[in-house]
């Protein structure tokens, strides 16, 4: 079920994009909308807010919510530009792509979509399609199992060759290093969570991370740097690791309760996203171990998945930042030839129930 506060911002982003507060520049004041749609102000506040990190409005204390999209300019030029991500409507994805799509409608452009299911052998294909899109002016890439080699990395030279910019979301290549990426600061996530539960009395932490993607092991990094640094123990049996293939075996009860098993004589776990978590703290409720009495649950990305929980998820977000949105705004950077380089998104600690 899609949360009210969700639901509100999807209502307002059409009216926005129908271009119904165009002549004003404004959305209604925050006490309008509660009584056109019977909701809260804190419901509200947090509708608002998703647009605000999708670059739709800005906020301005006093002054209401202004609109960001600009009117089109009839000299400014319509870029050509792909988006080739993992998956387009699952779990954060939406997200990121409607904040893409806000920035480049806001200059006249529209995005080509492609999902490649974290597969290296779509990515291929597509990637092999898009050499022959013309014209093509930019891709917006987030790879797939980038913590592995990546067997298409020809492709994207012969791409950058034909004079394609490219721009790299959630992840990168030392290979193609000259490419401008926005990537999680996940390191430093990974730290944050664990010396978060180590200020709430935790000793014994166990994790949960991706292996075939580099956020998995940089968020592994942390957690382990943090447990050496804060001098907690680290034992390889309390690490649990999955992959793209077995994501859905592994997210059954079975495994579940197999892992939960090996967790035991923990207290505390980082998991490595909110659907994770989600899963595990429904498991434990199922066992009828207590969150967070019994077992404290945090993780990444504060999406809608850490609200719907029994217990609301403590996790990580990006505040106000939308990685699509920046990762759009460095290709239209690239291509207008102005500087760019880059990105590092911190995290901030969203604290709920959970732990």
């Amino acid at each position: 079920m899609t949360p009210k506060y969700q639901a509100i911002a999807d209502s307002l982003r059409q009216e926005i994009e129908s271009g119904l507060y165009r002549d004003r520049g404004l959305l209604p004041t925050e006490q309008a909308l509660c009584r056109h749609f019977g909701i809260s102000r804190q419901t509200v506040r947090r509708a608002l807010t998703v647009l605000e990190e999708e670059g739709l409005i800005t906020r301005r204390q006093g002054s209401g919510s202004h609109l960001r999209v600009r009117p089109k300019s009839k000299e400014a030029r319509t870029f050509v530009i792909a988006v080739l991500t993992t998956y387009i409507s699952d779990y954060i994805f939406p997200h990121i792509l409607r904040g893409v799509e806000s920035v480049l409608a806001a200059n006249g452009s529209a995005p080509l979509l492609y999902a490649t299911q974290n597969l290296v052998s779509t990515e291929r294909k597509i990637l092999q399609s898009l050499l022959t899109v013309k014209p093509l002016d930019g891709i917006l890439v987030e790879g797939s199992k980038t913590a592995l080699p990546n067997p298409n990395l020809d492709l994207y030279q012969k791409l950058i060759d034909r004079g394609v910019r490219l721009v790299f979301i959630n992840g990168a290549y030392p290979e193609l290093a000259d490419v401008p990426s926005v990537l999680a600061d996940n390191r430093s996530g990974g730290r944050m969570l664990v010396e978060h539960l180590h200020r709430r009395g935790h000793q014994n932490i166990a994790g949960v991370f991706k292996s075939d993607d580099m956020q998995g092991h940089q968020r592994y990094s942390g957690y382990v740097e943090a447990l050496r640094d804060l001098d907690l123990p680290l034992e390889d049996r309390r690490v649990f690791w999955y992959n793209t293939e077995d994501r859905e075996l592994f997210l059954h009860e079975p495994y579940l309760d197999q892992l939960l098993s090996g967790a035991e004589g923990c207290t505390a776990m980082v998991c490595y996203n909110d659907e994770v978590a989600i899963r595990v703290v429904t498991q434990l409720k199922k066992r009828g171990v207590r969150v967070p009495e019994d077992m404290a649950v945090v993780s990444f990305d504060n999406s809608h998945y850490s609200e719907l929980a029994p217990v609301r998820i403590t996790s990580l977000s990006h505040g106000n930042q939308n990685l699509g949105v920046l990762a759009a705004e460095q290709m239209l950077r690239l291509l207008r030839g102005e500087p760019c380089r880059s990105v590092s998104v911190p995290w901030q600690l969203v604290e709920k129930e959970s732990g």
